[in-house]
């Protein structure tokens, strides 16, 4: 009788434990969400998060809140977050940068220490030229380049416009001359004066140029073709595996439990369907193929991650 009660008392002990179990997965979120950025607050970052921010509480039905960490190319807002428990209730907003500074060991975290949750904007870097250039088509670009040096304009070295330039004239076998500038603009506008042969661009900073015909679109610097730009090929059409854009999207510890990441997963992917969101995105250049999922955009991460580190380490910008 004693050991009939014996395990009775675990039976009745273990189904509690699930139940508790299945009642905190089904409580999530249960408190406010924090939402956490490299950025000062107004820029195209924070914008987003406090967009994302905004969808993913009427979803959810708790409040989200929007932190500005800034400092360290991102490693500020790495170190909070990962001193906060893995549980989904902090999730990160990153862009190329946040994966630049892993790949310099300059992060508390590294590449298998995340996990995609959300993709919210996707704005490839366009290989463009001016119209009057003699590079007609990509393959006229990668002939100079490897024949003679193309000089190629972005901003800082060791930074996305930089590390996606090299990437490209490593891929195609061509000589390319990176001559930084202190933004998009001015990189942009040296090109219009004819200072630069090319420049990787996005179309969110040139709409005007290639409405007006001023730029040249030769390709896109990503998987698939953009609605915008129909007719402009991939680099992956022309044989290089070469996909960067300037993205922003968000993240958790890999250790967050699924049910939460999924939820959250959920909560952002449907809320960017809003109406709301969109607009916000046709306002900028891009359309609703900019939004993905965990996967995709897991496997975003990771593959540029990959291609980012294999160019920095043949420039010597990492050991």
């Amino acid at each position: 009788m004693r050991g009939f009660k014996s395990r009775l008392f675990t039976t009745v002990a273990a189904l509690s434990l699930m139940h508790s179990a299945a009642a905190l997965a089904e409580d999530f979120p249960s408190h406010p969400i924090e939402v956490v950025t490299h950025t000062s607050p107004g820029g195209g970052t924070d914008t987003t998060a406090r967009l994302t921010a905004l969808v993913m509480q009427k979803e959810l039905g708790t409040n989200v809140v929007v932190l500005n960490k800034k400092g360290g190319a991102g490693s500020v807002e790495m170190s909070y977050a990962k001193n906060k428990p893995a549980d989904g209730y902090t999730v990160m907003a990153v862009t190329p940068t946040h994966l630049f500074t892993m790949m310099r060991g300059k992060s508390p975290i590294g590449i298998d220490d995340i996990k995609g949750v959300a993709r919210a904007t996707d704005d490839p870097i366009i290989i463009m030229v001016r119209s009057d250039s003699p590079y007609k088509t990509l393959q006229d670009l990668v002939d100079a380049g490897q024949s003679g040096i193309v000089k190629w304009g972005g901003t800082a070295i060791g930074g996305v416009d930089h590390i996606s330039a090299m990437s490209f004239a490593d891929a195609a076998n061509m000589k390319v001359s990176y001559v930084p500038f202190d933004s998009g603009a001015e990189f942009a506008a040296a090109l219009g004066r004819g200072d630069i042969d090319a420049a990787g661009l996005n179309i969110s900073e040139t709409q005007d140029q290639l409405e007006s015909g001023e730029f040249r679109p030769l390709a896109v610097m990503a998987e698939t073709r953009m609605k915008s730009l129909p007719d402009v090929p991939t680099l992956p059409e022309k044989g290089l595996d070469v996909t960067f854009s300037t993205v922003r999207g968000y993240i958790v510890l890999a250790d967050t439990p699924k049910d939460h990441l999924d939820i959250l997963e959920k909560a952002m992917v449907d809320g960017m369907q809003s109406e709301r969101f969109q607009n916000y995105l046709t306002g900028i250049g891009l359309d609703d193929s900019s939004t993905a999922n965990a996967e995709i955009w897991d496997r975003q991460l990771r593959t540029m991650y990959t291609a980012g580190e294999k160019t920095m380490r043949k420039l010597g910008l990492i050991q």
